[in-house]
């Protein structure tokens, strides 16, 4: 049976839906088109080119995701250019070897451009921040740059999408008249972006089957706050979630696995080998439950 398929964000917590989607797979359920943001987008991007979940756990279980954190040279001299890479350019690794993994991964599949794909089969989100707008690529490309978004790469997509603040520099966009914007996490704006695949005409061919890393939507906790900083946190964590919860509610939640990882940081690059295989049967249990009852 074809299904539709939406991630959310998370970084390195995203291995979680490898397991998910191998129980998915198990269940005779085929992907057909697919969304999401930040490592839900690399996820998604994945699927799009033809991976298993079979094949993305090895891809990733022989990956170094360690070596996606590349600073720039200065760091291994000045022992405090770190912060100096962090005010001047926004972030403290590149961002490339991210995006060549990427390129490396797709390119087994022959997927380079979103030409590549069939028509509307991947969605990617990502925050441009010059223009103040929510971006989706490929769609969103020609309007706004004037790109085409059939020529445009997929691994620098994804790469967009996934650029955690103050992580990863924002990434650069050059369009017409040498004009630059800077693009961040999706997760800025969209976190889960449900709302790119849903239309009462699409429901009536595949449900949609949405993975979320988090509680479900009823036991997301009141945030408290008492001082500057837990504002600075409230006001992050509701512009992640805000926008997508209009489109989650009870209906909607019940196509959606929840999978709370709280043990492991999203920017937790250094995870081991047991942390990640933990990460995978802990999706992949949630989901076999999940799936009992589904759709």
């Amino acid at each position: 049976m074809k299904i539709d398929g939406v991630f959310s964000g998370g970084g390195v917590k995203a291995f979680a839906f490898i397991g998910a989607i191998q129980a998915v797979e198990k269940e005779k359920y085929e992907f057909e088109n697919v969304a999401g943001t930040s490592a839900g987008a690399i996820v998604a991007g994945l699927l799009a080119a033809g991976y298993s979940g079979k094949e993305m756990e090895a891809l990733l279980q022989e990956t170094d995701i360690s070596k996606f954190t590349d600073p720039i040279k200065l760091t291994r001299y000045i022992p405090f250019a770190n912060w100096l890479t962090l005010y001047f350019k926004m972030g403290l690794y590149k961002g490339n070897a991210l995006e060549r993994w990427l390129y490396e991964a797709l390119a087994k599949k022959q997927v380079y451009t979103f030409q590549d794909l069939k028509p509307r089969t991947l969605k990617v989100i990502a925050a441009d921040v010059t223009l103040g707008r929510l971006i989706v690529f490929p769609d969103d490309l020609a309007e706004t740059y004037g790109i085409d978004g059939g020529s445009f790469p997929v691994a620098r997509a994804i790469r967009m999408s996934a650029g955690i603040p103050y992580i990863f520099m924002p990434a650069k966009l050059l369009y017409s008249n040498r004009k630059r914007s800077l693009l961040l996490d999706g997760g800025l704006l969209s976190n889960f972006p449900i709302w790119t695949l849903d239309g009462d005409e699409r429901l009536l061919r595949r449900p949609i089957l949405g993975m979320k890393l988090s509680e479900a939507v009823q036991k997301i906790p009141v945030q408290k706050v008492h001082q500057s900083f837990d504002l600075f946190y409230a006001l992050f964590k509701t512009m992640k979630v805000a926008h997508d919860m209009r489109h989650i509610n009870q209906e909607t939640a019940r196509d959606i696995i929840f999978i709370p990882v709280e043990d492991i940081g999203m920017a937790d690059f250094n995870i081991s080998a047991i942390e990640k295989e933990k990460l995978i049967t802990g999706g992949r249990e949630k989901a076999e439950h999940f799936l009992k009852r589904w759709p």
